[in-house]
């Protein structure tokens, strides 16, 4: 492919290094960014647990300096709080769900950081994400407890075509140890988990903070009761079971589920596992970023309806802007605001954001 001006975005992390160390040795012309994504960065998570602290800026541009190559902090704060940050926020206030490494990726990382590196004169953006690229088309990691073709499901063709991903076709192991033989400090660095926005990881706390309380009822889907209050519909997501604090205990003694949230009443409705087994998702905003457009008559594929969660047989079919699914067997905890991502075999062939499900 000749030699390419290739930005390699740099988190901080051992997935990152290793991407630009191996896209330098290549050939190409690479430069390493961190994003900057906090005002004040000390209000995100620290200790190495995110993707955006003070500590994670230094450990990228000790890893810059290791591989050799220039190294830049782009500050990308206000745009993050924007499209990442308060759209979770609206998001849950609206009795969805987001997720908001999916965001992050399309927004930031392949919207914001692709458009500025393509004007500089870049030819593509490297990032250390477990995912594989053919032929311009996306498909999973073979490190399947480490694969993140689902969270970049959401990019157009344009940006794939635009988009290395050198760890493709390794595993998480394979990468660590690789790290160490190059000498990268990071090699035994800690994974990122959880939302690195919300420092002491309670979701929960971080938007009653932004959207008040509101106490609420928690209605019995069966009987109709109010089982329970709640401080705010917001904190809830569809299936969830722990921290529901009910008053008395379900009829049946079994344990209940979140099965739909309400904000406009700021009612949260429970019920038996049962009743969160779906067949029928209706989705918006569809994408196809596969090797070729959707037929028009319903057609068979895999589809995967939250981040590291199963990947259900399914029929699905593009009516105007809307993408309906049918599974061939139930799916539980399907939330409106998560996205389905499409795949045939290992290959992400669309996606769309889940709106309803029945």
């Amino acid at each position: 492919m000749g030699t390419l001006r290739v930005l390699a975005a740099m988190s901080g992390g051992v997935d990152s290094a290793v991407a630009a160390a191996r896209i330098a040795e290549a050939g190409h012309d690479v430069t390493g960014v961190h994003l900057a994504l906090s005002a004040n960065p000390q209000s995100y998570r620290t200790g190495a647990r995110g993707c955006c602290t003070v500590e994670d800026s230094r450990d990228a541009r000790r890893a810059a300096d290791v591989i050799g190559i220039p190294f830049y902090i782009w500050d990308m704060a206000e745009r993050f709080h924007r499209d990442v940050v308060e759209d979770f926020v609206s998001e849950y206030a609206a009795g969805r769900t987001p997720n908001p490494c999916l965001r992050c990726n399309e927004k930031i990382k392949f919207e914001a950081v692709l458009d500025r590196a393509l004007a500089l004169g870049f030819d593509a953006v490297a990032t250390g994400h477990h995912a594989r690229l053919a032929d311009g088309v996306l498909h999973r990691s073979p490190d399947q407890g480490k694969d993140q073709s689902y969270v970049l499901g959401v990019l157009t063709r344009k940006q794939l075509s635009h988009a290395i991903f050198p760890l493709g076709d390794s595993t998480k192991a394979q990468v660590r140890e690789e790290a160490a033989r190059r000498g990268l400090t990071v090699a035994d660095k800690p994974d990122s988990h959880d939302i690195c926005f919300i420092a002491d990881g309670d979701t929960r706390a971080f938007l009653a903070d932004r959207l008040g309380s509101t106490e609420g009822p928690i209605v019995d889907a069966l009987t109709g009761e109010t089982v329970g209050t709640h401080p705010g519909a917001y904190g809830y997501t569809i299936g969830q079971r722990k921290g529901l604090h009910l008053d008395r205990p379900a009829s049946d003694g079994k344990p209940r589920y979140v099965l739909s949230i309400e904000p406009v009443s700021n009612t949260v409705t429970v019920g038996p596992r049962t009743s969160l087994q779906v067949t029928s998702i209706t989705c918006d905003n569809p994408l196809w970023n596969g090797p070729a457009d959707p037929p028009a008559t319903p057609f068979s594929c895999h589809v995967q309806l939250r981040a590291h969660g199963e990947v259900y047989p399914c029929q699905a079919q593009l009516s105007g802007d809307q993408l309906n699914i049918h599974l061939t067997t139930p799916a539980t905890g399907v939330a409106p605001g998560q996205a389905a991502v499409l795949y045939t075999g290992d290959m992400v062939i669309g996606s769309a954001t889940i709106s309803s499900a029945s």
